[in-house]
């Protein structure tokens, strides 16, 4: 099931070993089960230059004729879900119980939908008195797409199925840390009919994803990543005058009202904090709970936490995985250090835990101040802060004061009070009595400095196309001499 080389171009495995080494380790044991190899410049020169001579053709196809291809990988992929979520589990660490139900399944949801979208993307015709104009929606042409590493199957295919649509090609570089599902995908994209050169994967870190950028032939950027990475990125895009879209990090608020069904308010807090880890970029991080349910809270949220099973994530009855990277788990401990050290309490976890791989029990804080770091800054990892507020005006002046703005929800039984907050709130994506769902059919993406631009939905189409107006004179043409 494992890809057969590092890379694909051109409708086929690439292998160049002179690529700088990158293993890959099984979070769950440190144990390296793959090797890939880091493009080398004639990898990517190949993947560029199949990208930028297919997409011609790809955009004259029929519409309707791109998405049967669409469609067709997406049912190879629900088909294969069960192999395809063990190699998103080897690559990530996520339990089998996750990726089963939220990772292929994701990415055959957005190829089914774009797919099922392309033969609609049409123009409109303006009457002009005797002229006319219409319009046409056309592709950009070659897109890189930026992968992160905690859901490597659906970012490529969230950022690859709208690009497909509408008829440009893609060359995507996933993270470093995770470079086996994008793979899979262009495999399968392949088998559905797409043309050689249409989806391209290469390997690499930082400077590979760099020369991809820059290169004259890419007309569009897509990152999946940290703040300060979009922001490096971006401005190498804007520099050149290139379409880009950001998908960023956060530092979500999930706010909790005394009215709120309190174990429903504690199951979106664990599945906001403690799902993958917690390394969800839309995650609410920030838990504001209203005093007069505070305590009840903590009791109810450090009972259901206690019984999380840890262990192997290839056990389907495993149901919180490890860190994706020895680097990232301690990135994490030292969040949770400085929660301790400027005082906030610790209610639960805080440890790493002695067995092979990459495991930190989920870590609730209570007694958190907006100052404290951990309140501050996006940790990545299975640590929730849990602050107290008194009254909605102040609860949405805290939310609203960080330089992020990815995500948010408010829990209540005041239905009208839950809109109002969820409209005060600064954020691209926010949730009344739910939290992180975010289907293909509805757009998702931050405010401020947690991107700009939309995934999914039909807001994608206006990041993978652009308009071009063609006016149509009917009468002779008359000048002043």
């Amino acid at each position: 099931m494992q890809p057969v080389a590092s890379h694909f171009v051109n409708g086929a495995y690439l292998e160049d070993a002179g690529g700088a080494r990158m293993p890959v380790i099984f979070p769950a044991t440190g144990e390296e089960i793959a090797l890939v190899h880091a493009a080398t410049d004639a990898v990517i020169e190949a993947a560029l230059n199949a990208a930028f001579e297919a997409q011609k053709d790809w955009a004259d196809w029929m519409p309707v004729e791109r998405g049967r291809v669409l469609r067709r990988a997406a049912d190879l992929i629900r088909a294969r879900n069960r192999e395809l979520s063990a190699l998103e589990t080897l690559d990530t660490g996520k339990p089998l119980q996750e990726t089963l139900v939220a990772d292929a399944t994701s990415a055959a949801d957005a190829l089914e939908y774009f797919g099922g979208l392309a033969a609609t993307l049409t123009g409109e015709h303006v009457p002009l008195g005797g002229d006319w104009a219409y319009t046409m929606r056309v592709p950009l042409g070659v897109c890189v797409g930026i992968g992160a590493w905690n859901y490597p199957t659906q970012i490529a295919a969230w950022k690859g199925a709208p690009a497909l649509a509408c008829g440009n090609t893609m060359v995507f570089k996933p993270s470093e840390q995770t470079p086996l599902c994008a793979l899979k995908i262009a495999e399968i994209l392949l088998e559905a009919g797409a043309p050689p050169g249409v989806f391209n994967v290469v390997q690499g870190a930082g400077a590979v994803g760099e020369t991809l950028v820059e290169d004259p032939r890419t007309a569009k950027v897509s990152l999946t990543g940290s703040a300060p990475t979009g922001k490096k990125v971006y401005a190498s895009a804007a520099a050149q005058m290139k379409h880009a879209t950001m998908e960023l990090g956060g530092k979500s608020p999930l706010i909790i009202f005394d009215d709120a069904d309190v174990d429903s308010a504690v199951s979106a807090a664990i599945n906001a904090n403690f799902y993958a880890s917690g390394q969800v970029c839309s995650n609410g991080t920030r838990v504001f709970v209203q005093s007069g349910i505070r305590d009840v809270f903590l009791e109810r949220l450090a009972a259901r936490t206690a019984n999380a099973t840890i262990g192997d994530p290839r056990d389907e009855a495993t149901n919180f995985g490890p860190m994706v990277s020895e680097d990232q788990l301690s990135i994490v401990c030292s969040y949770i250090e400085k929660g301790v050290s400027e005082g906030a309490r610790l209610i639960c976890g805080g440890n790493r835990i002695e067995r092979p791989g990459y495991f930190i029990e989920p870590t609730i804080f209570a007694d958190v101040t907006d100052d404290m770091t951990i309140a501050r800054e996006e940790i990545f990892g299975p640590v929730m802060a849990v602050l107290d507020f008194a009254t909605e005006a102040e609860v949405i002046a805290r939310a609203n004061d960080t330089d992020l703005g990815l995500s948010g929800a408010v829990f209540t039984a005041d239905l009208t009070r839950g809109h109002r907050v969820v409209h005060a709130i600064d954020a691209g994506s926010v949730w009344i009595n739910q939290y992180n769902l975010t289907p293909v059919e509805v757009p998702f993406g931050g405010m401020k400095g947690s991107g700009v631009g939309r995934e999914n939905a039909k807001a994608a189409i206006e990041h993978y196309s652009q308009i071009k107006t063609v006016y149509v004179g009917m009468s002779p043409v008359e000048a002043a001499f």
